[in-house]
């Protein structure tokens, strides 16, 4: 049994609902410094010399706080509030953004930028997490959807916007410091979106810091045993809605014979434009629809664009064409990912909760990308297109075949208890 005090926090009363719109701009920064570091700097880096390696581990090196960010996910629902944790997260997140263009661009001060960009995205994390908590808490379960799919919007805009604008600015501006300031800037600014949420009590926070951790423990107990918990673990799991092709579309490009503009075009700012709008327009239906069900759907549209592309003719307008429904179908499959997680977790250790979906769920995403460049290699682009097509059809089986099975042994446990 959780057993709770009321820690001093506000908005507990009957608050006007919070516009899911509101979630676009509190996980801007999120992507904002994903696209700055992998974009923007990565061409700077690329211009001065810096081997494509080299750059490739920097790279990584920043995503690697995001595998393990479920680690300290915990801190979000037991210490301080969320929004002093979303500022402590965009303050230093956006230090660590600016000082990535104060450093000097040379092989020498490689270790100490990869540094720089680990920390940031540490931080970052936090920022993201709280955003995540108060989606749970914040926000009506019939708007689950809704908010999932501006806050998916806001995450791969806010890459379009730090990749895309900001390598346009590194690109008009007397030195490269001045573009990450203004990226900087932007993401600080970001902050007074605070103003728009209330700050919830959560319901695992005890007098007592060990009573507190028991309660998060046994929220999370309760999750991973019910049947929601264990049908959305499920989903993370499974090849589907991975969108690992879109990692590949540049690498690919050649063998549609588009041309460098294209593929900057749509895989950059209109490439992020496309699937934030698919972001919302999937956050709309999967508050219309079973959200389990809704990213089942969108995995199949995913599968249905894939088989499209490969056997379409292979030409630039082709290309133009099936990228950018593809990226569309990816901000369905984005937003439908929050909106069934957001479904499962209810309140409770949120932040704790939503991370360890989200880490499952970067599993199948490597894994495709794996697969979808070793077919590319063996059957060529039409071929890999087919075969993550292909998974993502089993996927869909397997969870089927898998829910019934739960649902069975659910309602047989149900059926079993006394009168």
């Amino acid at each position: 049994m959780i057993k709770t005090e009321k820690p001093p926090y506000v908005g507990d009363a009957i608050d006007k609902p919070v516009h899911p719109v509101v979630f676009t701009f509190l996980i801007l920064p999120f992507g904002v410094l994903q696209g700055y570091v992998t974009v923007t700097l990565g061409y700077l880096l690329s211009n001065a010399g810096i081997s494509v390696a080299e750059v490739a581990a920097i790279v990584g090196a920043s995503i690697t706080p995001h595998i393990f960010k479920f680690l300290w996910a915990p801190l979000i629902d037991t210490t301080l509030t969320r929004k002093k944790w979303y500022v402590v997260g965009g303050v230093f997140s956006s230090i660590g953004l600016f000082l990535t263009g104060l450093l000097p661009i040379t092989h020498a001060s490689l270790p100490l930028l990869t540094v720089v960009v680990v920390v940031a995205n540490f931080f970052v994390s936090f920022l993201a997490m709280s955003t995540e908590s108060f989606m749970a808490y914040d926000v009506a379960h019939e708007m689950k959807g809704k908010a999932g799919g501006y806050f998916q919007s806001g995450n791969l805009g806010g890459f379009g916007v730090g990749g895309g604008v900001g390598l346009w600015l590194a690109g008009h501006v007397p030195s490269p410091w001045m573009a990450a300031f203004v990226m900087a800037l932007l993401c600080l600014l970001c902050c007074l979106a605070l103003f728009a949420v209330k700050e919830k009590r959560s319901t695992v926070r005890a007098e007592k810091i060990t009573a507190t951790f028991r309660n998060l423990f046994s929220d999370l107990w309760l999750l991973l045993k019910s049947r929601g918990g264990l049908v959305a673990a499920f989903l993370c799991f499974l090849p589907l809605g991975t969108g690992a092709a879109s990692n590949l579309f540049a690498a690919v490009a050649g063998d549609w014979h588009a041309s460098a503009d294209t593929v900057a075009l749509i895989t950059g700012v209109m490439g992020g434009l496309f699937s934030a709008a698919g972001c919302v327009i999937g956050g709309w239906i999967c508050d219309k629809i079973n959200r389990n069900y809704a990213y089942l759907l969108f995995g199949l549209l995913g599968a249905f664009t894939a088989v499209g592309m490969a056997f379409s003719p292979h030409t630039e307008l082709a290309y133009t064409i099936w990228t950018s429904v593809y990226m569309v179908v990816l901000g369905l499959s984005y937003a439908g990912f929050s909106a069934f997680v957001l479904d499962a977790i209810g309140k409770g250790a949120a932040a704790t909760k939503y991370n360890i979906y989200a880490s499952l769920s970067n599993m199948p995403i490597y894994l495709m990308t794996f697969i979808d460049g070793w077919a590319h290699t063996r059957f060529g682009p039409t071929g890999m297109l087919a075969i993550e097509a292909l998974f993502a059809v089993l996927a869909i089986a397997l969870f089927l075949i898998l829910t019934f099975f739960v649902n069975r042994n659910f309602t047989s446990k149900a059926a079993a208890l006394p009168a």
